[in-house]
């Protein structure tokens, strides 16, 4: 896949990356093991539908990096594990909103995402290490809550791409680019965080002395998904849309022209 990016993808890049650094920094002060409670995904979320996956990926990237630098001032770490993530996660979105995903795909989506998250659910709560490490942090009864509400998200969640993908099949796209999206990027950012924990005790630790063990890749995953889908399913469809019906020039701009179709019949 090709990069191309216009004068104008450039100029959105920048407004979108100081947009998503400055919504980020305001909620810094919120973080689960250095990882921060960030609803400002929604900002590059909805630059990669309206503009692409391109600018989605390197405007969230740019972003988290500003963001970090500002929180907690190490761009090694924001350049190792936050980046790359942050670019995953926006570039798919933007990716699988420009397809005409169908009610078969969406839902066999689903259920994967189901199986996964499911598993990895199992896996939290049948490992006493993992309990005891979010109780680190949420302590007690705030980890059964935490848990709790982490299910509930997933049922929400994967409730919501159902709902949407058979009743209003324009944001069919979009849904499954959130989940797979935030999947993906929540993986790669708690496998990451684990393995670079060792190098950012001051950041990355516990008591701030050991690095994380393998076991905390299930609770940091657990947080990143927990955190941020709802934003992004809720949020995403009506901010877009809003958008779109003020600037009727981004409606669908990156999905390609159907045969015997113009860019006015595309655009109504």
């Amino acid at each position: 896949m090709k990069i191309k990016l216009s004068t104008q993808d450039l100029a959105v890049i920048s407004i979108c990356s100081a947009l998503y650094a400055i919504a980020g920094y305001l909620t810094g002060f919120i973080s689960f093991y250095g990882i921060g409670f960030l609803p400002a995904v929604i900002i590059p979320a909805v630059f990669a539908a309206l503009y692409g996956p391109w600018v989605g990926g390197i405007s969230g990237a740019i972003g988290i990096f500003i963001r970090d630098i500002f929180v907690h001032g190490n761009p090694a770490l924001s350049l190792t594990a936050g980046v790359p993530a942050n670019f995953v996660l926006f570039f798919l979105i933007g990716y699988l909103y420009t397809k005409n995903i169908s009610l078969k795909q969406a839902l066999t989506c689903v259920s994967l995402a189901t199986i996964g998250l499911s598993i990895s659910l199992i896996a939290l709560l049948s490992n006493p290490s993992a309990i005891t490490a979010m109780s680190i942090w949420t302590g007690g009864l705030s980890t059964r809550i935490f848990l709790i509400a982490f299910i509930l998200t997933v049922l929400v969640s994967l409730g919501t791409i159902t709902l949407v993908s058979i009743r209003w099949k324009e944001w069919r796209s979009y849904a499954i680019g959130a989940i797979v999206g935030q999947i993906a990027g929540g993986f790669l950012l708690s496998v990451t965080v684990w393995l670079v924990s060792p190098l950012f005790l001051s950041i990355i630790s516990i008591d701030g002395g050991n690095p994380l063990t393998a076991i905390f890749i299930l609770p940091i995953f657990v947080w990143t998904i927990a955190t941020e889908i709802p934003f992004l399913l809720i949020a995403g469809p009506p901010i877009i849309k809003a958008i779109q019906n003020a600037f009727p020039t981004l409606q669908h701009q990156n999905k390609p022209l159907k045969k015997g179709e113009t860019v006015d019949q595309k655009n109504r």
